[in-house]
């Protein structure tokens, strides 16, 4: 697709903390570097003046901004998103790097007028060698792809935010991102999650992920540890259930349910099945490591809906005061 007016794009990249500079420097030099030329980047930063004034003092060809709402990441995708004015609307986060074709190949599925949003394949760039014991169908909590997705161009109900672009019109309709939920320092929400299933009610419009349209997302040491993980799921299910809340009572999570019924216990019933190979403890650990994020994930969930009920009690309860 060639851009005209039509089928303008600008990219938007969050970001927010001068320790990840590196980082953010091979992202807006690849959001540059587009076979399909974005016809804006904007980079928007969270509450650190100092770092806005470096951004806009060392690069060039880029837009920069403040975030103009609370601190977190959903209000600094907004601000970046509103600014802008093209047909469509890409967003990368600051420690990803996209292929030259990344935009041009994401782009192609709106010809169909009813798609609001595209996403497209992530993969692991490990800061060190990828741990043995992590399996494919945990991927999801480094924010990669992970087996069960589909291979090739293919609805879906969701995308990630670290490479999503969508429909401009109807982003705005349902007001962007939800401001203060999503991820802010440790805390992670599923801001993008809750985002499609709202924009997907705009005229009964649905999403499409494009495996092939790549960008690479880095994975410090850090997060590539057993504690990371079962941190990581315990969070997701306490912001599944928060997510929840926000959707009609008669939307299911129809996704995270097959998941969990079908994808995951595939993934144990292989890994046990070759654990009397020659690399039979490491086929053993997977299968372990799916069982520990499952009991943490539905840990958090129970947690958060303990906190939920205790919350709405409070709020009914008559006010004793004196």
């Amino acid at each position: 697709m060639e851009p005209d007016n039509s089928s303008a794009v600008s990219i938007v990249i969050p970001t927010h903390s001068e320790k990840r500079w590196a980082s953010l420097s091979r992202t807006i030099a690849s959001a540059l570097n587009q076979t399909l030329p974005a016809d804006e980047v904007v980079v928007v930063v969270d509450h650190n003046p100092s770092m806005a004034a470096r951004v806009k003092q060392e690069f060039t060809g880029v837009t920069v901004l403040e975030n103009a709402y609370a601190r977190g990441a959903s209000g600094n995708r907004n601000t970046g998103a509103f600014h802008t004015r093209t047909p469509f609307i890409a967003f990368l986060d600051d420690d990803t790097v996209a292929s030259p074709a990344w935009l041009a190949e994401q782009v192609v599925p709106f010809e169909d007028p009813a798609v609001v949003g595209t996403g497209g394949g992530i993969i692991p760039a490990w800061e060190g060698p990828r741990p043995t014991w992590w399996p494919d169908e945990l991927l999801w909590a480094v924010g990669v792809s992970y087996t069960g997705m589909p291979t090739s161009t293919s609805p879906i109900r969701n995308v990630w935010s670290a490479n999503m672009i969508v429909r401009r019109d109807a982003f705005l309709a349902v007001g962007g991102f939800r401001t203060g939920f999503g991820k802010l320092g440790d805390q992670n929400r599923p801001e993008d999650t809750e985002l499609c299933l709202r924009m997907s009610a705009v005229n009964n419009g649905h999403w499409v992920y494009v495996p092939h349209a790549t960008i690479d997302h880095e994975v410090p040491a850090a997060r590539s540890t057993f504690g990371f993980l079962i941190k990581r799921c315990y969070a997701e299910g306490r912001g599944k259930v928060q997510m929840a809340a926000f959707m009609p009572k008669d939307q299911e999570l129809g996704t995270e349910k097959d998941y969990l019924r079908r994808t995951l216990p595939r993934a144990v019933a292989r890994n046990l099945g070759q654990a009397g190979t020659g690399q039979g403890m490491v086929h053993a650990a997977r299968a372990g490591a799916v069982v520990a994020a499952v009991f943490a994930a539905a840990f958090g969930g129970g947690v958060e809906t303990v906190a939920g009920i205790f919350e709405n009690n409070t709020a009914a309860s008559p006010d004793t005061a004196a």
